[in-house]
């Protein structure tokens, strides 16, 4: 269970977009984040001309979907600067991770972006970088990191990057899972914070319609990148996924535009319209 917790955030510019930093009360860690535009103004921050971890974000060209680069440097600020990420196109904003004590070494901030890597692999997540040069730490130095890695899980949705949430585990039986049927197929998920997540296994079928050329790009680059499967006469999803909307969740389910609100219902029968507009 998460705890209740106190976060500060300090707008530099009055934007909630722009320059920014993040802090957790009790915590000795510093995160700075803002858009590639404010970068000259991101690099003459004090705080960044130090060891740390960032991530760049952007977006995939051909996907649509979130795409990151995680990096660690022993001077935040000088390594933004580099020739190697300013020719890095896709990304459009960073989100910075340091010690306000200047409490962390080489080793840590190596330790951290490995860890950060092996979950964003784990998870599937779009990640331009997939090799880390991993550091071992004494067992009281790894306890500590972990601690300052769960911090920085916590803040990043924060600061606008979900691609390391995990949904709740939910029990088999329970109401909040939704179905999508068509053609004797059935594809199961639900709701989450950031959208709709369709879990492994759940199966689409395997022509588009006609009209659907867009959805068609979309199922294309997940057979590409083999999120869809064939599986005889239909496709199957190999892993979890997380959608932006239930309803782009059931045009990939059913191969072309679909109402997600009405299209997903629970073991209940019930649509996801019914269960969160049930007076309408």
């Amino acid at each position: 269970m998460v705890k209740p917790t106190t976060i500060k955030i300090f707008l530099v510019k009055g934007s909630p977009d722009g320059l920014r930093t993040a802090e957790i009360s009790n915590w000795s860690g510093l995160a700075v984040a803002g858009p590639r535009l404010d970068l000259v103004s991101l690099k003459a921050r004090e705080e960044l001309q130090a060891p740390g971890i960032y991530i760049l974000i952007g977006e995939d060209a051909e996907s649509g979907s979130t795409k990151i680069y995680i990096g660690e440097a022993e001077d935040v600020s000088h390594r933004l600067g580099s020739k190697k990420h300013a020719n890095r196109e896709f990304w459009i904003s960073i989100v910075a991770f340091v010690a306000k004590d200047n409490n962390l070494t080489k080793s840590h901030i190596r330790y951290l972006e490995g860890k950060l890597i092996d979950l964003a692999t784990e998870m599937n997540v779009n990640i331009e970088n997939e090799q880390t040069t991993k550091s071992s730490l004494p067992e009281s130095d790894q306890a500590d990191m972990d601690e300052y890695l769960s911090k920085v899980l916590q803040l990043l949705p924060v600061l606008g990057l979900r691609v390391f949430d995990k949904p709740e585990v939910l029990d088999e039986g329970s109401n909040e899972w939704f179905f999508c049927k068509i053609k004797g197929l059935v594809a199961k998920g639900r709701r989450t914070n950031a959208g709709f997540i369709l879990i492994a296994g759940s199966q689409a079928v395997k022509d588009n319609r006609q009209s659907a050329k867009y959805w068609a790009k979309r199922r294309d680059k997940f057979i590409e990148d083999g999120l869809l499967v064939e599986v005889g006469d239909h496709l199957e999803f190999s892993r979890d996924h997380e959608f932006s909307s239930p309803s782009a969740a059931g045009a990939t389910v059913r191969g072309g535009s679909t109402n997600g609100l009405t299209a997903w219902k629970n073991s209940l029968g019930k649509s996801l319209k019914e269960t969160e507009d049930p007076v309408s």
